[in-house]
């Protein structure tokens, strides 16, 4: 799983793809889930979406 802040979105669903050879799931991270300060997996900023195999 990746979270993905929206810069890095598309290097997360790609990367997920050529992993696991199929789509992901993305979900986005709701308001009162972002208070757990869940950072994006490729930077600091804070993460927006989650990305599932």
């Amino acid at each position: 799983m990746y979270f993905a802040c929206d810069e890095h979105i598309s290097l997360a669903i790609d990367m997920t793809v050529d992993e696991q050879e199929q789509a992901p799931v993305v979900d986005k991270i709701e308001e009162e889930d972002k208070s757990l300060s869940t950072a994006c997996s490729f930077c600091e900023n804070g993460a927006i979406y989650s990305v599932n195999p």
